[in-house]
């Protein structure tokens, strides 16, 4: 069973059925994920690398990264060839950690336990998102489901239970909403979390803007908030309107040849 060594446990939401259904059983040497980076502020404590599993069965209403649901999209990528990569890229940006978010590390948890051990061997710490509560997880690893006690164990900071839109959160980082629990299941991240339930925390975002106008943001804001920061940033290059004119000018140039 795993230990909870500090906590800013979540509060209210207690009727909600998001998140209580147990996840299904993922691949053992495989991984589907959409983006990695190798550093990152805005994912956790300190700097850190941060991993986007792809596939969610929780679906919580007006989440961040509903393109992240979809089981089938992103990259599937053994754990044997990834984590040494990426483990690399991480210590050369200066990472102290990883983040395990998505989509839901919970539903790849035999992959994502790999990825969360083969950084933990390099003397990096593991932080993990999980849209179900920690008590179900809990309960669903102490009744057989060996992993996902395998990647509690490989975690060393748990943000756990769904987003609810009407419970939101202004005054804790990297959860959205009152329900979320931050727990620090080592000592490593303890005294932050501690930091947390005492004194609270600000969220941060960061806004990566590419050589062609790609846009792509990750940590946590208000819709308000994200608009009012991309106001001025003109229109992505990778929206779909943009798309769509691009194509309709590409064919009005091959009808003229």
């Amino acid at each position: 069973m795993t230990t909870v060594v500090a906590a800013s446990p979540g509060r209210g939401g207690a009727d909600s059925l998001l998140g209580t259904v147990a996840p299904p059983s993922g691949a053992a040497t495989d991984v589907r994920w959409s983006r990695f980076l190798p550093a990152t502020e805005a994912e956790g404590p300190g700097v850190r690398a941060a991993v986007w599993l792809q596939g969610c069965a929780v679906h919580c209403p007006e989440c961040f990264n509903p393109q992240l649901w979809a089981p089938r999209g992103g990259i599937v990528t053994a754990v044997d060839g990834l984590a040494p990569a990426w483990v690399e890229q991480a210590l050369a940006a200066g990472a102290e950690g990883v983040t395990l978010l998505g989509g839901e590390p919970f539903e790849q948890a035999w992959g994502a336990a790999s990825l969360a051990q083969a950084f933990r061997a390099a003397g990096l710490g593991v932080m993990t998102f999980s849209g179900h509560p920690y008590a179900l997880l809990q309960a669903w690893a102490d009744g057989g489901r060996d992993d996902i006690a395998a990647l509690l164990a490989a975690t060393d900071l748990l943000c756990d239970g769904p987003y609810l839109r009407d419970l939101p959160d202004r005054a804790r980082p990297w959860v959205g909403s009152r329900n979320q629990g931050i727990r620090a299941l080592t000592e490593r991240y303890a005294s932050e979390v501690r930091a947390i339930e005492s004194d609270g925390g600000a969220d941060r975002i960061e806004v990566r803007i590419a050589r062609d106008g790609t846009i792509a943001v990750n940590g946590w804001a208000t819709d308000a908030a994200l608009a009012a920061l991309l106001d001025d940033l003109g229109v992505r290059a990778d929206s779909p309107a943009q798309v769509a004119a691009a194509d309709r000018e590409r064919t009005r140039a091959e009808a003229v040849r």
